[in-house]
């Protein structure tokens, strides 16, 4: 085991591991940190309730000797996950998944360790003197992961009143503006198909590093400057020029970052994984830190944000909640019942590769592994690495996890209609300038950079744009300027109906109700058969 594993099983001794297979009381985890909450020592409670440090699996629903009834408050989380125990194959990988959805679920309180009163919602130190509980700007602004993702249901996107102020968390003082000044507003998307895209993104990022080895293989073998283009499952993110001494020049390199790893999560793209996404977005809208993030191995403490808890969320916890995630249904299509809304769908589709649309919303990638691997190589420090454990975890995405699923192809591979290409770009010129509001640069990128939106899930996830401010779909193309002002004036010049097919077919582009047995459907999730019914249509 890695060292930051080590250092984590040190710095959880007041954490019992893996308990019952789900099945641990919640007044057993309650008991458990009541010396925390009280100023007693979490030995003597241990040999006061016997709890032992490792406790056998138990059939689903079984309950513990040991139990004892906890009457009045408590925490939401009933217990803790050991990495070590999922990766041993301890704990199924459905009873791994129920975990991820309880903690995406949970409404966290002070129990748990919600709040962070010493810490900003980036981690740094504070005085907690005073400090809020909830703000809506810079948080803790929810309560359960599932506040802002739930629409049309658990693990999908959010109206307007779900935005985050982005970049306001890592103020100090803390701030109560909504001014433009101060953060960049935006709106909670869709988690649905999360798993593909991490991967999707992943294999893109191998192939543009590969490109760069090479280009730096030939300039050291030839002793001259070699400029070789950026090509990722057919996308172009420029070019570099790869020099005799090692170095590169990287300037012509579009649409990511220098170092060619694409981040496939946040509208920036400015995130790698579910894993950092999760680590990220526990602390910064709930208070709820993770040990690898900053447990003692990391901080030299076990209570970073200083509210009491210790160690809130272990690694184990963070592996449940990203294979959640990742394993949550694929989007998919939903034909309407009447014979020419059906029709328009299709028209529409094609309207939309005619003028353009799809050479930035591509419709379908392949993925070569249909494997959901994790941990993520491209992890940035602060989130577990696959240096970090002995052995990690993998799930089939076509033949595990919610349906519906991705599409299996020969050889192992898988298709991801997206509808994304999984680049930045920008969309605003001197006349149309809607997506260019933002004067916080985060992460580095260009304020007027974003991420081509999955439109996949479009249908059933309004509003639109970044910060949910546009109401239709039609408002949505006519602020695509820059990039994609071509698009929107062939858009503008297709006669009224075609126009209006061009929105039936995003609209039947949806997410799916978890359980769906096909990723194409009529209004009653019942399976279609699209190429048929293109043919009974007709042109």
């Amino acid at each position: 085991m890695g060292g930051a594993m080590d250092a984590n099983r040190k710095s959880r001794k007041h954490h019992w591991v893996v308990a019952l297979a789900l099945a641990l009381p919640l007044s057993a985890w309650a008991l458990w940190h009541l010396p925390a909450l009280l100023g007693a020592s979490s030995e003597n409670m241990e040999a006061a309730t016997g709890i032992v440090a490792s406790l056998a699996p138990a059939t689903p629903g079984a309950r513990t000797a040991n139990e004892v009834a906890l009457i009045g408050d408590g925490p939401a989380l009933g217990m803790h996950l050991e990495e070590a125990d999922i990766a041993a194959g301890r704990i199924g990988f459905d009873d791994v998944l129920a975990h991820g959805e309880q903690l995406f679920t949970a409404k966290f309180n002070r129990f748990d360790g919600q709040g962070r009163p010493a810490a900003t919602g980036t981690g740094v130190l504070r005085d907690p003197e005073g400090q809020p509980v909830f703000l809506r700007t810079s948080g803790p602004d929810a309560n359960a992961c599932s506040g802002c993702h739930n629409d049309p249901f658990i693990g999908g996107a959010g109206e307007v009143v779900a935005n985050v102020f982005v970049l306001a968390q890592a103020l100090e003082p803390v701030t109560e503006s909504v001014s433009p000044d101060f953060s960049n507003e935006r709106n909670t998307l869709g988690m649905q198909g999360s798993g593909a895209i991490e991967m999707l993104a992943r294999e893109m990022s191998g192939q543009l590093h590969a490109a760069r080895l090479h280009a730096l293989a030939r300039a050291q073998a030839t002793g001259l400057p070699v400029r070789t283009g950026l090509l990722a499952n057919g996308i172009s993110f420029g070019a570099l020029t790869a020099r005799p001494d090692g170095s590169l020049d990287t300037s012509e390199v579009a649409g990511v970052d220098a170092d060619l790893v694409v981040r496939p999560f946040h509208q920036k793209g400015a995130v790698v994984s579910l894993r950092e996404f999760s680590n990220n977005a526990m602390n910064h809208h709930h208070g709820m830190q993770s040990v690898e993030r900053f447990g003692t191995a990391r901080t030299g403490s076990d209570d970073h944000d200083a509210d009491g808890i210790p160690d809130e969320l272990s690694v184990g916890d963070i592996t449940a909640l990203t294979l959640y995630q990742a394993a949550l249904a694929t989007p998919g299509q939903v034909f309407p019942d009447a014979f020419e809304a059906r029709r328009a769908v299709l028209q529409g589709e094609r309207s939309f590769d005619a003028i353009g649309c799809s050479g930035c919303h591509v419709p379908a990638m392949t993925l070569r592994s249909r494997l959901f691997t994790e941990p993520n190589p491209f992890n940035p420090p602060g989130n577990l690495r696959p240096e970090d454990v002995d052995r990690g975890h993998a799930f089939d995405l076509t033949r595990q996890g919610e349906l519906p699923r991705l599409e299996a192809t020969r050889g192992g591979g898988a298709v991801v209609r997206a509808y994304t290409d999984l680049k930045r770009h920008d969309l605003c010129d001197d006349d149309i300038r809607h997506y260019c509001n933002e004067r916080v640069k985060q992460a580095g990128i260009a304020t007027e950079l974003f991420l081509t939106r999955k439109l996949w899930d479009v249908g059933n996830s309004a509003p639109y744009g970044h910060r949910g401010d546009l109401t239709t779909l039609t408002d949505a193309i006519l602020a695509h300027g820059g990039e994609a002002r071509a698009v929107r004036e062939a858009y503008r010049a297709l006669p009224p109906g075609q126009q209006a097919a061009v929105v039936e077919f995003l609209k039947s582009l949806q997410m799916l109700p978890p359980g769906t047995r096909s990723l194409v459907v009529d209004s009653r999730y019942r399976p279609l058969n699209k190429d048929a019914l293109a043919q009974a249509l007709g042109p």
